[in-house]
Order: structure tokens, then sequence, then C-alpha cells
């Protein structure tokens, strides 16, 4: 055993990786509030898409034959218009052979502009009861139709029925409306119709004080005389027939352009329009109504209906027509937060359909994935189980085991007593990378007390693990080189099942079966759910496909030759095992998967660990697959790999689990906003396939099937961390940020694996 350490007795400065490492550390905290702003920003977007849906503290009761009898008759028996005056209610009638056409429920992109047209074509205003939510998806159709001199009400802002909702509900459902009207057309109303209400002799004990109050806030409520029934689709005859009041009479009507299937409708109203006018009626507005009563005149004859509403409503001194006495000019904080109100719903309306899109790609992906790895893992197994599988002559020279450490006295003991039972030759050099914890002296105990001669300990300043590695390969005796973690132990037959695919020549690296140690905790359960799926569907995968992309840190083994052949390890990122992998491929050397040579490693005990493990990974990956973009143009085993791996480790490691999010973000949605059950269902067959390609995972690897119990648990809460980490690493990569390698806290507590599993 020999050992080479450093000139002591002097106090060593931080090392520019080590104030580089601390200066990046304190930008990660604006990264993960950043990545958390991101995702409570799409939170927001859907909770807001779905509110505008009617989904969102929906209410579908609806008042059906209640008692009256605290409702006054004269507003039962009176006039379709109720306004409150110094506190009492007066009704208005519709004078006669006058119409006051109304529409419910709009407005619809499909239905109301082809309404516009019509009402356009024959000069006829109308009043138009709008759902608050649909005024801020549609705003340009609110402005047209202002802009034409209709007139404007409020049908609530999620089209519910007010009796049975607290005030503050009916608050904001007005509240709401408003602001939409504001951002969209720049005016409020004073006019509103409820949903579900039709004449005043509907009006019950519950829905009368909410008229009330509302008429008190000045709001005029507005009912009909005449309703179409178009909503049933009856045809366009009866239609026009049930739209039309007896004898001479005035009538406030109602149609509706939103809500449905409004065909019927469209083709009704002209023939409607035309019927009417041969009867000698007139149209006007519900505000029109009003200021005919109030002057005691009905709309002047020999007038078309617009110049008739235009003298009700007055004139400016330009001759433009005035606003619809319903109507008030938006100003202040209502413009301004009805127009920030459109805006938002402009963006939730865009993203949600785009997220949608997203959400098919990726579930095609991730089920595809899933398939894909089943079918190549299933041959891969087959192909190793073959009788007559062999890499070729029995690999039997020594080999060197390279042990980077980093202040792991926790662990370094155990990974020398497991190393002391391999059943094949080798030589062991632990790099000490500057420890501070004794690491080395340990180490040096440990090899005395095992009686281990074949143990070397060369101490370095500290300088990262990729120079601690090429440390250890330029000291290394033989053509072989064994890279492991300083908190891993290996099996007995590890290295030497490791090392038997050299005996092909085109091998220059093998990834061996790294395994959670400490897995009986729940944090260490995920992990090892997720480390046997990853090393026995994924690794299958890529070496059937001939693109492993990491050979893992914790047990990898590389030719000698290969290693120093590409540059040696390389401290342009953090993934330097993705990096040298790559490297390698680009090179034309075969990497290829072991997964009879097992090591167990010590997984991240806390959330916090896991967290920053995870970071350095996926941050690492990505810069690994940037350095090497250029594969992707190049010709050879270059491109071989830039053409076939890249884009698989792009598309399944970092594309999918970035929007994979999507699939538990929609499901959430739809359990809230649309069907709890389906989506449960969804979701649960989601995880039934995962469950099945964990159990043939378990099943390759032998492993007890009992720890899949928690994979519902991690689907609900490890997944969703691994989700904020790879966004983090995103944001990180888009900001140009850069890390160093980061220590973790171990506790030694993986031993040697005997009986593990």
């Amino acid at each position: 055993m020999t050992t080479t350490t450093p000139s002591r007795g002097r106090r060593r400065a931080p090392s520019r990786i080590e104030r580089a490492a601390g200066k990046a550390a304190a930008l990660q905290k604006p990264r993960v509030i950043l990545a958390l702003l991101l995702l409570l920003g799409l939170t927001s977007v859907m909770l807001l898409d779905g509110y505008l849906r009617a989904e969102v503290g929906g209410d579908q009761r609806v008042r059906d034959g209640a008692d009256s009898s605290k409702v006054p008759d004269k507003i039962i028996n009176g006039g379709p218009i109720i306004s409150f005056r110094g506190g009492q209610a007066t009704t208005t009638s519709v004078p006669s052979k006058t119409i006051a056409l109304t529409f419910d429920d709009g407005p619809n992109p499909t239905y109301t502009p082809q309404v516009l047209k019509i009402l356009e074509k024959y000069d006829v205003p109308a009043t138009f009861f709008l759902v608050g939510s649909m005024v801020t998806r549609y705003p340009g159709i609110v402005k047209n139709m202002v802009d034409q001199g209709n007139e404007v009400g409020i049908h609530t802002f999620t089209h519910v029925d007010l009796s049975y909702q607290s005030d503050a509900r009916i608050r904001r459902e007005m509240t709401q409306t408003q602001l939409a009207l504001a951002g969209a057309a720049g005016i409020t109303t004073t006019l509103f119709r409820a949903p579900y209400s039709s004449e005043t002799d509907a009006i019950d004990n519950y829905s009368w004080p909410v008229y009330k109050k509302l008429g008190e806030e000045g709001y005029t409520s507005v009912f009909v005389d005449t309703d179409s029934d178009d909503w049933k689709k009856p045809g366009v005859s009866k239609i026009v027939k049930w739209a039309t009041p007896s004898g001479t009479s005035g009538a406030s009507v109602l149609m509706h352009d939103a809500g449905g299937d409004r065909a019927q409708t469209i083709k009704a109203l002209p023939e409607y329009i035309e019927k009417m006018r041969a009867k000698g009626y007139t149209f006007t507005t519900i505000s029109g109504v009003v200021e005919a009563q109030n002057t005691n005149s009905a709309p002047a004859g020999g007038q078309t209906d617009r110049q008739s509403q235009g003298a009700a409503n007055g004139r400016n001194a330009d001759g433009t027509d005035r606003l619809q006495a319903a109507h008030r000019e938006a100003t202040g904080a209502t413009l301004y937060e009805g127009k920030a109100l459109v805006a938002a719903v402009a963006v939730a309306e865009y993203t949600v359909p785009t997220l949608s899109v997203g959400l098919v790609i990726v579930g095609v992906a991730v089920m595809g994935r899933f398939g894909m790895m089943l079918i190549l893992a299933r041959r891969h197994s087959r192909q190793r189980n073959k009788r007559r599988f062999s890499w070729g002559p029995t690999v039997t020279r020594p080999v060197t085991v390279i042990v980077p450490a980093y202040n792991e006295k926790e662990c370094i003991a155990n990974t020398l007593e497991s190393l002391s039972r391999s059943t094949h030759p080798i030589e062991i050099i632990v790099v000490d990378d500057g420890s501070s914890d004794g690491t080395s002296e340990i180490s040096r105990e440990a090899a005395r007390a095992l009686g281990m001669t074949n143990v070397r300990v060369i101490r370095q300043e500290n300088a990262g693990k990729p120079a601690a590695l090429n440390n250890g390969v330029r000291n290394a005796s033989y053509d072989i080189v064994i890279m492991m973690d300083g908190d891993t132990v290996f099996e007995p037959d590890a290295v030497h099942q490791l090392v038997q695919p050299f005996a092909d020549p085109e091998v220059g690296a093998v990834a061996g079966n790294a395994k959670v140690g400490n897995r009986d905790t729940v944090i260490g359960a995920w992990q090892h759910i997720e480390y046997v799926m990853g090393f026995n569907l994924d690794r299958r995968m890529y070496d059937l496909l001939r693109c492993m992309p990491t050979i893992p840190g914790a047990i990898g083994a590389f030719r000698r030759e290969a290693v120093l052949q590409v540059g040696g390890m390389s401290e342009d990122t953090l993934a330097e095992d993705t990096d040298i992998t790559i490297a390698m491929h680009r090179q034309g050397w075969r990497v290829v998967y072991q997964e009879h040579a097992r090591a167990w490693t010590e997984a991240p005990g806390s959330l916090k660990q896991l967290w920053s493990q995870r970071y350095r990974w996926s941050y690492g990956t990505m810069q690994a697959l940037w350095k090497h973009r250029r594969s992707l143009t190049d010709k050879g085993p270059s491109g071989r790999f830039g053409r076939v791996g890249m884009p698989l480790v792009v598309i399944f490691q970092i594309v999918t689990p970035v929007f994979a999010p999507l699939i538990d973000v929609f499901t959430a949605y739809s359990m809230i906003f649309v069907d709890f059950k389906a989506a449960l269902y969804a979701w649960l067959a989601v995880l039934g396939v995962q469950l099945v390609c964990a159990a043939y995972a378990f099943k390759l690897d032998k492993e007890k099937y009992r720890y899949l119990l928690m994979m519902p648990l991690q689907q609900l809460a490890y997944r969703q961390m691994m989700y904020l980490v790879l966004i983090h690493s995103c944001i990180t990569a888009l900001t140009g940020g850069r890390l160093r390698w980061q220590k973790l806290k171990r506790t030694g507590e993986v031993g040697t694996p005997a009986g593990a599993g």
C-alpha cells in the first residue's frame, strides 16, 4: 500500500472551484423561486380557464315551483321590466306593437356574429344579456355588438342561479361581469337578467330578495313576455310562432345566441323580423321601452327602428349616438381592471389549448416509451439468457478500481471491505480529493485491518471528481479501470461480471447495475423503484439500440486506452459520466450494460439532498448533450449516436419529463372542472401501465414486489419533486448558470450487500 500526499502545515485558501461553487449556490435560490413561480403561473392560468368555463364553484341547482307568497302581486302581474326607485319596485310593460328583442347566454363565436349581421341588415336593435365568462373569451364580439348600437345586460359571470347563492357570490358574479364588459367594450350596464328566469310570475320567495337587493344597487331586472323556446330546437316555424305576441300586444321576446346549437334561431330570426314588421311592429331595446314610458310615447311611426332608438337615447352634438341609456362609460380602476381581466383570459385561452396539444403529444410519447421499454427490455433479457451467449473468452486479468473520495469517512471503510471480497484480482486506488475529515487515514487503517496490500491512497488538493478520476486513471497499473463512488459497495462477483464484456475488443465501457442500499425509508423506497426501472428497462433498451447514454458513477468500467483517447474525464459538465460515455460513442467504442454486475449505493436520505443530487444530474445531462450537439451532423459512429442516441435522450430524459407534469396538471384540472370519476380512472390507468412496467423490471432483477406498494405515493409526491428539479435545471441552463460537484451528506448505513434484495 502506497500513499501520496501534498505538503501540509499551511492553511489552504478557497480554490477557484470552491469559490465558483459558493457563487453558484447563491444563485440557486432565485432559480428555484422562478421555477415555483412558473408552476404557480400555470396553475393560476388553468384555474382561471376552469372558472371561465363555469366549472369552479359551479352550482347546478335551479328553482322550480317555489312559494311566491312574499312577492308583491304588482310584481308578479306586472310588466317584464322591474326597477326600484326610492325603495319602491315598479314594473314597465312594452308598448303595443313594439318588440324588445332580447338574446341570452352569449356571446358565442359562431352564432352571435350571425345574429348581429341579421340585425344590421334589417336595421333592428336588440338587447343582449351576456355571460361574463363568455365576454372575457370573446371581447371583440361584444365591442362590435355595442358599436353597432345594441344594448347589453348582465346574465351573471358563470350562468348560475343566484337564488341559492350567498351575498358574496352574487356580488362577485355581478362585479366580474361588469369588469368583463369594461375590458371588452369600455362600458358597464344597469340591466340584469337572471339565468333560468322567464316571466315575472316565476319570481318566488328565494329569488325576490336577490332582485330587491340588486334593484337597490341600481340594477333593472328584465324578464320576458314571450319566450321563443328556441333552446328546444322545435323548428323554425315554431320558433317564429312562439315568439309572436297575441293581437297587437307589445312584448319582451326571448331568444338565444349561445348555449347550444342555434342554427334554427339564425334561420328563424329574419323570418320573424319580416313577419312582425308586416304586422306593423317596431323593434327597440329595453332602454327604449323604459324611455318610451318615461316620455309617455311609443317609438315614432315612419322611422326605422334604429332611428327611433336614436331619438329615444338622444344624440351627441356631432350627430353620433350617445351611449345606450343603460350603459355607463367605464373609467378609472374599473376600466383598467377590466382590461387586465380580458388580457389574462386571452393568455389562458391561448395557453390551455396549447397545453392540451402538448398533453396529447406527451401522452403518446410516454405510452410509446413504456411500450418500447417493455418490448426491447424483454428482447434484451432473452438474448442475454441464451445459453450460448458469451462476450468471448473469460476475462481473468487484473483490473484497477478507482475510488474518488471527498469527505467519505462514514462510507469508505465499507467500500474497501466490499472490495476485499472481490472474486476478481484487482488493485484499488483511493483518490482523496482534499478531504478534511480524515478519509485518507481511515482508508489506510481499513486496508491494514483487512490485510489488503493492493490499496493505494493518493491525496490531492481539492479539484473535483473528474480530476480525482483522471488522477486515478493516470496511476492505474492495468488496462481496464473500474470507477465507483466512495459511498458504494460491490457484491463479491461484481468486478468479475463487470469486466467480461471487454472480451469483445469493440467494447470501450460497461455500465453496471446500481441498486439502492438504504431502501427501507420512504424516500429510499421511491428511489429504489426508480433505480430498478431505470437500470432494467431504460438501460436494456439503450443497450439493444447501442446508444447507452450514461455509465453510472457508482459502478462503471472502461478501457484505459479509451478513456485516454477521449481526453479523460472532462470538467466541462456536471455529468462527467454522461459526458465521457457520449464521447466514447463518438469515437466508435461500443458501450454496453452488464446487469449481473451489482453495486449498492447510499441514496440521498432527505428531500433537500435528493433535490441537490438530481438537480446536478439533470443539469449535467443537458450540458453534456449541448457539448456533443455536433454529433447530430457528424458522419460515422459519432453521427450514429447523434441521430439515434441523442434524440432518444433528449425526448425521454428532458422533453418528455419536462412536459410530463401536464398529465398530472390536467388530471387535477379534469377532476375539479370536468369529470372527477373519468379523470380518476384515466390517472389510475396510467398508474396501472407504470405498475406493469415496474413489475416487469422487478422480475428481471429478481426484486421483491412489496416495494411497489409505494408506487402510488411516489406518483403523487416524489414525481412532482422530480418535475420541479428538471424545470429548475432547464431554467439554470437557459440563464447560463453553472454548478460544481456537490458533496452529499452520507451516513455509511449501506454495508455489504449480503442478504439484500
